[in-house]
């Protein structure tokens, strides 16, 4: 059996990173992205969401309540005009499917793993029981699959 090394598995890490970047998922969150610094309606609403959170801060500081529940209200009303932008949403959306991309990877890579261990060691994968744990009568581990 051929051993491998953090530094092995870093490489195959940032060869598996390098192929997810050139994914369509990744390439929509590029595009969206910029579209988003290019659409001067979004910067705008940004930036006046970003000085009534700072105004935001300042009243809850001093504890001035009415002032910092009016303000909480003027930002809320911004965010839901920003996330009403076609290409905000666009964005959003491009964030959650990268994410669950990466999600994908982890837990195939978590999974895998695990059942590694299980099959090396002349266990139960239906259980994921270890061979250790069958061996012995007690699981000391529970695998979702």
């Amino acid at each position: 059996m051929v051993k491998y090394n953090k530094d092995d598995i870093i490489l195959r890490s940032r060869e598996i990173a390098r192929m997810i970047a050139e994914t369509e998922e990744v390439d929509f969150f590029k595009r969206a992205e910029a579209q988003i610094h290019e659409n001067e309606k979004v910067r705008t609403l940004i930036s006046s969401i970003k000085g009534l959170q700072k105004q935001a801060v300042n009243f809850q500081h001093y504890g001035k309540t009415e002032a910092l529940k009016k303000t909480e209200e003027k930002i809320a009303a911004l965010e839901a005009e920003l996330d009403a932008i076609p290409v905000v949403q666009e964005f959003k959306q491009s964030q959650i499917d990268v994410n669950d991309l990466l999600q994908m990877v982890a837990t195939t890579i978590s999974n895998t793993v695990t059942d590694e261990i299980v099959v090396s060691t002349g266990g139960d994968l239906l259980s994921g029981e270890t061979g250790a744990a069958r061996k012995n009568g007690k699981s000391c581990h529970t695998h979702d699959h």
